[in-house]
């Protein structure tokens, strides 16, 4: 990990497409702007981990879907 320390109104770019702005600090609260393009997506680390909490729960088959697949499959079996 890079740590860098910023002041407010200074940035950070990476990779010459996003670039991250420390707009303001007040107390333990630290308000930053990123510009990015936009196939970029951009999420807070909890929005991003709900994301893909469900996106694992919606790809992992249950049992009534694997049981109704079945049926179709054998359904297709007698024609």
């Amino acid at each position: 990990m890079l740590v860098l320390s910023r002041k407010k109104g200074e940035s950070i770019v990476i990779q010459d497409q996003i670039e991250v702005t420390i707009l303001s600090v007040e107390g333990d609260t630290v308000r930053v702007g990123i510009s990015a393009p936009p196939h970029i997506d951009i999420f807070r680390k909890e929005v991003y981990l709900s994301i893909q909490e469900s996106n694992r729960e919606s790809a992992a088959p249950t049992p009534a879907n694997l049981e109704a697949l079945m049926e179709r499959l054998r359904g297709n079996k007698k024609n």
